[in-house]
């Protein structure tokens, strides 16, 4: 589990670290002070020299490019949104260090290599080289384009091919999960002890709820829409859509489906609170608290919601403090490092009112 994680030439950081960390872990802080940059660092973190993530979290941001060059269009990843100052050049270069019970560092950087023509003349290509430092892995190396990016295909190739996995880590955006994952995700809880633990989430949006079922696999599989799911009411034989039972159903669905399936891993979150009553938000917190411990998934969210920080503070409360509980990380444009909120101090800025995002 992450105790410390820092931060070099990412994003919008250039130099950030977060301390103290917890198993379960909340990023407050204002808009475009980097909270979702810091679940992405985490997420390649995990990834080791894979670098599997990194074709969703950018596509999803809108940073890509298209090449035409080919016969067949194609999307390129415009990487230098990765780096601090959105600029690339050889020598440029990020890196995320992770702190357990030894350092461990992701290094990623822009080189330059030496290519022999047809003509036997040495041009140069630019290749972004992924090191793992901590252990013997393989380095990664990623051709870049003539405009400087990166070809969606190969970076998806890369998780086939290489054998440096790390970290089995579970995002879920703002958005939730796409229908195919969610689909994907549920085939691999279907008759494990686990299965039971869905139902038990669900019902705290719905208390009727007995069974859930996915239909339809391979017509869903690739729609990003809230179909594939059914259930059955206690007081019904009808298989009802999950989709039209509201938002925080399908959060509850995605969030316990996610956290399932990173055993012994990590959970990214992105808002948190997103379509959920504050109603619901202590269940949901016990539900993750429970099933964090009990899977060893360490946790980390965002939110802007006060309702959501509260609701976490009834949990925090009621725990022992520990070096595996519970934290609130403020995070703050410009500063170093972020502002660490203990179980116990989160429990009486809740208690006495205080601001803390």
């Amino acid at each position: 589990m992450l105790k410390s994680l820092k931060i070099e030439n990412f994003r919008c950081f250039q130099s950030f670290e977060l301390q103290q960390l917890g198993r379960v872990n909340l990023l407050v802080g204002t808009n475009n002070s980097g909270k979702t940059s810091i679940l992405e660092a985490i997420q390649l973190f995990c990834s080791r020299t894979s670098l599997e993530p990194l074709p969703e979290l950018m596509i999803n941001r809108g940073e890509y490019l298209w090449n035409d060059e080919q016969r067949v269009r194609s999307r390129e990843l415009d990487i230098r949104h990765l780096f601090y100052g959105h600029e690339i050049k050889v020598g440029s270069g990020f890196s995320i260090f992770g702190v357990d019970n030894i350092i461990e560092e992701l290094s990623i950087s822009l080189e330059e290599i030496a290519q022999l023509s047809l003509f036997e003349e040495n041009l140069q290509e630019l290749v972004l080289t992924a090191k793992w430092l901590g252990q013997q892995k393989e380095d990664t190396k990623i051709p870049l384009s003539a405009s400087e990016g990166i070809a969606v295909d190969f970076v998806r190739r890369l998780r086939k091919d290489t054998k440096n996995l790390g970290l089995k880590a579970q995002f879920v955006a703002s958005s939730s999960i796409a229908t195919e994952k969610m689909i994907d995700l549920f085939n691999q809880l279907v008759l494990t002890p686990e299965e039971e633990l869905l139902i038990q989430a669900l019902q705290t949006i719905e208390p009727r709820i007995e069974r859930i079922a996915s239909v339809n696999f391979e017509k869903y599989r690739y729609l990003d829409t809230r179909s594939g799911f059914v259930v059955r009411l206690s007081d019904s034989n009808q298989r009802i859509p999950i989709g039209s039972m509201g938002d925080g159903m399908w959060r509850i669905l995605g969030l316990t489906l996610a956290i399932v399936n990173a055993k012994d891993g990590v959970l990214l979150v992105d808002e948190i609170d997103t379509g959920l009553h504050f109603s619901v938000m202590s269940d949901m917190w016990k539900l993750i608290w429970e099933t964090a411990k009990r899977l060893n998934v360490q946790v980390f969210a965002t939110t802007h919601s006060s309702d959501c920080w509260t609701s976490l503070a009834t949990i925090a409360n009621a725990e022992q403090p520990s070096e595996d509980g519970i934290t609130m990380q403020r995070i703050e444009r410009g500063k170093p490092t972020s502002v660490v909120f203990t179980e116990r101090q989160i429990a009486i800025a809740a208690e006495r009112g205080i601001e803390v995002r």
